[in-house]
């Protein structure tokens, strides 16, 4: 199926590895010129590194998405870079976080990183004609009962979910789109599950026996998602929340 996005100019954030490596590299694949963003730099070196050496046009730059003005200075630095913006994707996140700091940490990286991001990218991707944002959210959203118990990556998330929802609404007249897709566990080299199944392993089993298909996701499956909403096969689609945890949630999806 032909997405649609050849030619399209997409901002992702935290594409140095997991799910946004894999969610720039799907993009490259469909045609996308591509700006990205993370924190350490050998490893984003790295991935623009490959990008171009397959003849992908990439601005890449070390941000910390918890400083708004870095972020907004990376959008604009973005547009200028590739012509403008049509697709931005929030994935950058500090994780799931511990100690006196992590609820401030959390709205900082996670919730306040993707209002900033969602509200500098709109005029851009307002002159797009197309535009369209994607948050990655998570099940920890909407489950509040996984192991870790009551934290801040959860709730925040949450609200990822209903700040997502209102920026649908107030941006459709702008004829952009935004949605959230949220994974269930998802397992990578160096991740957080990896580093669980090694570190933890009664609890990695417990998870996946868990989720319904009895593994844990890839991020490729994520990113295949993300790519969807992002197309023009998905241009009735807003406000919507993608769950993609292989039946972890067992409750009814509404």
């Amino acid at each position: 199926m032909d997405l649609g996005l050849k030619g399209r100019r997409a901002l992702v954030t935290g594409a140095s590895r997991g799910i946004g490596k894999v969610v720039a590299d799907v993009l490259a694949r469909e045609g996308c010129a591509l700006a990205l963003c993370a924190r350490g730099k050998e490893q984003l070196s790295q991935v623009r590194d490959e990008l171009e050496a397959r003849r992908v046009r990439v601005f890449a730059d070390v941000v910390d998405v918890g400083d708004p003005a870095a972020v907004r200075a990376f959008v604009e630095a973005s547009a200028q870079n590739l012509g403008g913006l049509d697709i931005v994707v929030s994935n950058a996140s500090p994780g799931s976080l511990k100690g006196d700091d992590s609820w401030v940490d959390s709205v900082r990286g996670d919730l306040q990183a993707f209002a900033v991001l969602a509200e500098a990218a709109r005029p851009h991707l307002a002159g797009a004609g197309h535009g369209a944002i994607v948050a990655i959210g998570s099940t920890s959203a909407l489950d509040v009962g996984m192991p870790s118990g009551p934290n801040s990556f959860g709730a925040i998330k949450a609200a990822v979910l209903h700040h997502a929802s209102a920026l649908a609404q107030a941006y459709a007249a702008d004829g952009i789109r935004v949605n959230v897709v949220s994974p269930g566990p998802v397992e990578f080299a160096g991740g957080a599950w990896d580093q669980v199944r090694q570190g933890r392993p009664e609890v990695y089993d417990m998870v996946k026996n868990r989720v319904a298909l009895r593994r844990f996701g890839d991020p490729a499956e994520v990113a295949d998602a993300v790519a969807f909403l992002l197309s023009a096969r998905a241009s009735f689609c807003t406000g919507a929340n993608l769950v993609v945890d292989g039946g972890l949630l067992t409750r009814v999806q509404h």
